[in-house]
This record gives structure tokens, C-alpha cells and sequence, in this order.
């Protein structure tokens, strides 16, 4: 028998979440499956949840929310023996999207009584738990001035992103990869296990969800409307290239893919995870954490 714990963040996104729980409700009750709701720890603990899927008997944890929700549920359920669902109720939701789970909560639920799992990777930043993509730059000042908004939402996060692409500037960054180490002046550094930022907007094209790899993009010092340019290319054809490449240095966007890496942030540019703004540092070790959590997916 499947007993369901359904954990809703109220103010992630923009939709009306009383009727997200009566549907939660409605369908499972339809269905015949145990479940309970709980909202999400406001300060991200949830040292209690081991202890309660045990006594419980909860055999899947379903997360209301957008990208920035998982990371701190999913991080206190490393090795624990239980099934992950997903019902994006987030602003970009690219975890959800990247393993084609739909915004649709009827169509979500489906899916999560189908039950259909498989293992995803996730990385670790300094010791704290990404589930999709990490920021460190340019699209973390976004993410912490979207955060301070009152109203959330795509267009919210379209007005901070524009704002903050006009006045922003290159950070010093030194990168080191396992016996490659080089500097370079950046806009934004992106450390990836999903494909994109989230809204279907793809920012690593070739990313999996389960190769045992991080994408690393690296936006480069140009001009901005060479930026414009060099993103969207990105977007659509953006290829894996490799340090031994000839031209590797000499491109506008550095693409490429490895297990672990450290990045040197000597001006401190700030930092996101999974789209929620947090502490940056002067030195990141970032390191994958193979088949990290079972995920339940189309």
C-alpha cells in the first residue's frame, strides 16, 4: 500500500494553493491511497522527516513547489528508501520540466500514482545539496532581487533579469578542473544537472539528468548584445567542447562537462541554488552525487 506525504509551499509561484490541496484530496481519495499535507518548513528543516516517513510507513514524498522547494527536502532524504513526485507550483519549475513532468496538477498527479521512478543525479556546493542547477554571478543577482518582490511569477522574473543584465559587469573567476586550471572574466558561471533555468529556457542543451556529469557554462566578458546573441545560440545549438580543443579559450560561451570542479571567486559574486539565493564563498568545490534520490517521472 502506498502512503503519500504531500509537502506544499504556500508562496512558491502564483497559484491558488487552497485549491491545489482540495485537488490533492480529491485524487486521492479517488485513487484509494493513503496520503497526508504538510506546508514547508519556512527555515528549511526538516530534520523531523526521517522519523516521521519510518513511523509512518510513507513510501513517497511528493514536493508542491518550484526548484528552490526540493533541494532542502530532497537533502534530508539522502539514503532514505523512499519515492520523490514532483507537482511544479514554482516560478520556473526546470527540474520538473527537464524530466517532462507537466505544470498540469491533474496531469502531475497522474503521474505520481502511475508511479513509474527512476534514479537522478545531484551535486553537492560546498557541502550543501543542488538537485538541478546552481548560479554564481549575473542569474544569482536575479534571483535574490526576485526573491524580495511581492508578487512572483514568469513576468516578475523577466523585469529583474532585464534590470540586472543592463548594469551588470564581469566577475574574476579561476576555475580548476581536474588537471586544467584556468581564469577568466565572466558574467555568469552555471554549474548543471538539468538542462535549463527553468520555464523551458535551456541553458545547457546536452545535460542528462543521469550521466554522472555536471554542464558547466561559463558566459564570458563581451559586449551585451554579443551576449544576447551568444545565450540564444546557446540555447539552440550549444555543443559539449573539450580543453583540449584547439579554439576552447577563444569561444564566447565555454561549454563542458565533468564529475567535479572548483571555482576561485575572488570579488565574491553572489550565488544561487536551484534559483534561491544563497551564501556565496571565495572558493566553491562542487562535486556530483551519482543517482542521488528516485524520482517519479513519465
Amino acid at each position: 500500500m502506498r502512503n503519500i506525504l504531500f509537502f506544499i509551499n504556500p508562496i512558491s509561484g502564483t497559484r491558488n494553493k487552497l485549491q491545489l490541496e482540495k485537488k490533492i484530496v480529491q485524487k486521492c481519495e479517488e485513487h484509494n491511497i493513503g496520503f497526508k499535507i504538510l506546508f514547508t518548513a519556512a527555515d528549511g528543516n526538516y530534520s523531523f522527516l526521517r522519523e516521521q516517513i519510518k513511523q509512518d510507513k510513507v513510501t513517497d514524498v511528493v514536493i508542491c513547489g518550484g526548484d528552490g522547494t526540493l533541494s532542502p527536502v530532497i537533502s534530508s532524504l539522502l539514503n532514505v528508501k523512499v519515492n520523490i513526485g514532483i507537482i511544479p507550483t514554482g516560478s520556473g519549475n526546470g527540474l520538473a520540466f527537464t524530466a517532462k513532468i507537466p505544470r498540469s496538477v491533474d496531469k502531475a498527479l497522474e503521474i505520481i500514482f502511475k508511479g513509474k521512478t527512476s534514479c537522478v543525479d545531484s551535486f553537492l556546493i560546498n557541502g550543501k545539496l543542488s538537485c538541478m542547477l546552481c548560479g554564481i554571478g549575473l542569474d544569482a543577482q536575479v534571483a535574490y532581487d526576485f526573491s524580495l518582490q511581492k508578487k512572483r511569477g514568469l513576468s516578475t522574473y523577466i523585469k529583474q533579469t532585464f534590470k540586472n543584465f543592463l548594469a551588470a559587469t564581469p566577475y574574476h573567476f579561476e576555475l580548476k578542473v581536474r588537471d586544467t586550471t584556468f581564469k577568466v572574466d565572466a558574467f555568469f558561471i552555471c554549474i548543471a544537472n538539468s538542462n535549463q533555468f527553468g520555464n523551458n529556457f535551456t541553458i545547457a542543451p546536452e545535460a542528462s539528468l543521469n550521466d554522472g556529469l555536471l554542464d558547466i557554462i561559463v558566459v564570458k566578458k563581451m559586449s551585451k548584445l554579443r551576449i544576447i546573441w551568444s545565450v540564444f545560440k546557446q540555447m539552440k545549438t550549444g555543443k559539449i567542447i573539450t580543453f583540449e580543443e584547439k579554439n576552447f579559450h577563444k569561444k564566447n560561451i565555454l561549454y563542458f562537462q565533468t564529475g567535479s570542479l572548483q571555482i576561485i571567486n575572488p570579488e565574491m559574486a553572489p550565488l544561487h541554488i536551484d534559483g534561491d539565493h544563497a551564501p556565496t564563498a571565495k572558493k566553491f568545490d562542487i562535486e556530483i552525487l551519482p543517482s542521488a534520490f528516485t524520482l517519479i517521472r513519465p
